[in-house]
């Protein structure tokens, strides 16, 4: 399929993605809109670009939240960003809005949509107990997005929701296989206790591990961001832009899995495959996905983990197998324009 082409048939629309930065995938959303034929402005709500801006969010919100100080500390914040927001959108005049998550907005946001007759479409990217809205909210606000099948089934039958289960996504414009092949066992993401664990085991083991993301980063401006000097003794390094992590899990003998407690399936899970990398998924339900075995790998327990490591190091046939069709899975059917796809028929 050739992903630079429309990929779809929907009324070309001046679309404004109100988006969390998170990891720079506001990009990604935001390029196969276009590639559907939309103008997109992209407002990054949460981008504390300067030093100064992160000092003042330190300073301000996250320092008083810690210490419990009085006072409405993200409320304040929010009421910020809310205004820049809505200055944004009012010069833009869309002709829709999809909001990425949006947890930064307040009441004032969603009113304004409503008085102004606009057509959105929310997002919600991660588990719905990690964002502010309630059901209730929800059955009002029009078309919701969720990457969680199960929670977009509960709030669709349950509450009246006009909720969709949309997928995670690999985005292949943003960087090619390289084909270079690096002998470890690569972790990308966040620092959870039973993430913490497995690779803490695997490393004992005497597996060559290696981690990336701030939680695990023994960087001591790491520690600070994270307010936390303690970490474990996984061999980690600093946070790294998107494009790098993609290259990394691709370059990987493999990469592991370990989804924590979310509802489904995160963006890694299409990443992998997709940069060519050799999945080790901990959740049978990516069988929906892509075929076990021949395109990426189910491991039941550490031992059958750790069994799985080695043999991505050592079993080349085996290995250059699910890089193949994984990536091919990948590219047919698990990009961002697939997605998009999919969002674009959901206007109202």
């Amino acid at each position: 399929m050739n992903t630079t082409d429309k990929t779809n048939g929907a009324v070309p629309r001046k679309i404004v993605l109100v988006t969390p930065t998170f990891h720079d995938y506001a990009t990604s959303i935001a390029q196969a809109f276009e590639r559907a034929g939309h103008e997109v402005v992209t407002l990054r709500y949460d981008a504390y670009v300067t030093v100064k801006d992160k000092a003042r969010l330190k300073a301000t919100v996250e320092l008083p939240s810690k210490l419990r100080l009085p006072g409405d500390h993200a409320g304040r914040e929010r009421r910020r960003v809310t205004d820049s927001v809505l200055s944004d959108l009012t010069a833009a005049r869309p002709d829709g809005v999809v909001v990425i998550k949006g947890d930064m907005l307040d009441d004032r946001f969603w009113s304004h949509l409503d008085a102004h007759r606009v057509p959105r479409i929310l997002w919600l990217y991660d588990d719905l107990h990690r964002h502010p809205y309630s059901p209730e909210f929800l059955a009002q606000l029009g078309p919701v997005v969720s990457y969680s099948e199960s929670e977009a089934a509960m709030l669709r039958e349950q509450h009246g929701v006009d909720a969709t289960w949309v997928p995670d996504a690999f985005d292949p414009h943003r960087a090619q296989p390289t084909g270079r092949r690096v002998d470890r066992i690569a972790f990308v993401g966040a620092a959870h206790a039973d993430r913490v664990r497995i690779l803490q085991d695997l490393t004992d083991r005497g597996l060559p591990v290696h981690a990336w993301g701030r939680d695990f980063s023994h960087h001591p401006v790491d520690r600070l961001r994270t307010w936390g000097w303690k970490r474990p003794s996984i061999p980690a390094s600093r946070d790294i832009p998107l494009t790098e992590a993609y290259q990394v899990v691709g370059e990987s003998s493999a990469s592991v899995n370990i989804h924590g407690p979310q509802t489904d399936h995160p963006m890694r899970t299409f990443e992998v495959p997709g940069m060519a990398g050799v999945s080790l998924e901990d959740r049978a339900s990516v069988a929906r996905f892509y075929d076990v075995g021949t395109e990426v790998e189910v491991w039941t327990d550490v031992d059958h983990l750790a069994e799985l490591c080695e043999r991505s190091r050592k079993d080349r046939v085996w290995s250059e197998g699910l890089r193949e069709k994984g990536r091919a899975r990948s590219l047919a059917e698990h990009t961002f324009d697939h997605r998009i796809t999919e969002v674009d028929a959901l206007w109202r």
